[in-house]
């Protein structure tokens, strides 16, 4: 029996991974392949284990058009080259010409996404999983959902995190077509109707990824306790019921957690390389009007140290995070609060951008309103300089921004579901408790109102209100730990691997 002293051996398994900790791989400093906040995630996981010690190794695709926009102007040239020139220890890359010349990590053709998430899969199951020998394998995503199939029936121990809803499904003669033996697992397999045997179903009965894993895996686990429940009780009325119950299934055997995840030690005010006025709970109002004063000038702001900023962080789309809300109050929060000269601040990419955009340009509001693309920099900065992070996610499993903000002192605006009632509390100001404002119905005027619970803290005297936010920074700092993230993981691990895997 492996136990944690003798530091088994992990696999982590992630279609998508935002940075790498140095050290961890001679290249790891040059890769990064981002699309959604389980990129973030499994990113600040990874590091934490790493920098306790943990045998950490990661697979993900070899994104090479992808990677190469990583590679700094002094070193950019064709991965391919650069990858033999390096001695890979840690890092595996998953080898197939359907993610060499990718401009993103997903597309918009489910036939295409089923197709790199069967060569992903392949090449860890064939290549990868002999190589490594692991101790544990750990998958993320509908993506990897085959694979805890096979480990179940090697007899090695699988946790399976699902931070999205989404799922595909196909057929066992397309999965061997692409060459995997699935024959060797197909009894652990989770089909759209009820198998009678491997001939009958191989060509007619198509295989759930999403499914799958959480049917073969020996753990489940989410970025978030509450997300965990709310997806078993069919909250958002997006899980198929077949998911619902192998959840609940899982729920009620021990065999699924939430861990909440954190952001990465890097968002830190206190040193963080982005901000050229760093500060900490005891000086953030100087530090936090200096970013201010950047941020309006960057983007053609009113210049000015008392106008509130909101700012939103997340993708803009409208399955999830919800913009279409702030889309339909936009004039309205600013008209409101004209004479505060409030401002509102996008840093994130999506389809819904040029709407806001618009809808800035129709009302002549470009120096409230400043619509950008994701920037790594201009974020950070605008952590630092803003005042309120606006989350208006409909269902949450892994946000991070809500965690983010409060250790450099905005604020969040949150819709109550998911990771965000895990990690945001009610502000009473009075009481000294909470650290954000809340709302409870989705709808526009649910976040109106916590918009205008958010300006009434503003307006609050300066030594009150900078006595609170202090305190939140102080707490966030504490609670919001990735290395007792990672210390969680590691317990689950062990928990695994002592228990009988059957």
């Amino acid at each position: 029996m492996v136990s944690l002293y003798q530091n088994p051996r992990v696999l982590i398994v992630t279609p998508e991974v935002a940075y790498l900790p140095h050290g961890i791989d001679n290249a790891a400093d040059y890769l990064s392949a981002k699309a959604s906040g389980l990129a973030d995630a499994s990113a600040a996981m990874i590091k934490a284990l790493y920098e306790q010690g943990a045998d950490v190794h990661v697979a993900i695709p070899d994104y090479r058009t992808v990677f190469n926009e990583c590679l700094p102007a002094s070193q950019r040239r064709r991965l391919a080259v650069f990858k033999k020139k390096v001695p890979q220890e840690r890092l595996h890359l998953a080898e197939d010409e359907t993610f060499f010349h990718l401009s993103g990590i997903y597309s918009n053709y489910r036939r295409e996404n089923r197709r790199r998430a069967l060569a992903f899969q392949r090449e860890i199951i064939n290549n990868i999983i002999p190589y490594v020998q692991p101790d544990l394998i750990h998958c993320y995503d509908w993506m990897t959902g085959l694979i805890p199939a096979l480990v179940r029936q090697r007899g090695m121990a699988c946790l399976f995190t699902f931070e999205n809803l989404q799922t595909e499904k196909c057929p066992l003669s397309r999965i061997e077509d692409m060459g995997i033996d699935a024959a060797e697992f197909w009894q652990h397999l989770y089909f759209e109707r009820m198998p009678c045997n491997y001939e009958e179903t191989r060509a007619s009965n198509p295989v759930d990824f999403l499914a799958s894993g959480i049917f073969a895996a020996h753990f489940v686990n989410t970025g978030s306790p509450s997300f965990l429940k709310e997806v078993a009780d069919g909250r958002y009325g997006l899980v198929p019921q077949h998911v619902q119950n192998e959840l609940a299934g899982k729920i009620n055997a021990g065999c699924a957690v939430g861990i909440l995840d954190a952001p990465d030690s890097s968002f830190n005010p206190t040193k963080d390389k982005y901000l050229a006025f760093q500060y900490g709970p005891q000086t953030h109002a100087a530090g936090k009007k200096k970013s201010k004063q950047m941020l309006q000038k960057r983007l053609s702001l009113i210049q000015s140290d008392r106008a509130p900023i909101l700012f939103w962080p997340c993708p803009l789309n409208t399955v999830h995070q919800g913009c279409q809300l702030l889309a339909d109050i936009l004039y309205d929060v600013v008209a409101t609060y004209w004479t505060e000269n409030l401002e509102v601040v996008f840093v994130a990419d999506g389809d819904f951008q040029r709407h806001f955009q618009d809808i800035a340009q129709f009302h002549n509001l470009g120096n409230r309103i400043a619509v950008c693309d994701y920037n790594e920099r201009l974020a950070h900065l605008a952590y630092a300089a803003s005042d309120f992070v606006i989350m208006a996610s409909r269902f949450e499993p892994l946000g991070l921004p809500q965690m983010i903000g409060p250790l450099y002192g905005s604020l969040p605006v949150a819709y109550d579901t998911g990771n965000i009632h895990d990690a945001v509390s009610a502000l009473d100001a009075k009481n000294n408790t909470g650290n954000g404002f809340l709302f409870e119905v989705h709808c526009s005027q649910g976040l109106f109102g916590a918009i205008s619970q958010a300006m009434e803290f503003y307006k609050l005297p300066a030594q009150s209100k900078q006595k609170t936010v202090g305190r939140i920074m102080t707490e966030s700092r504490v609670r919001f730990n990735p290395a007792d993230t990672a210390r969680r993981y590691i317990k689950l691990y062990e928990q695994m691997l002592q228990r009988p895997l059957t």
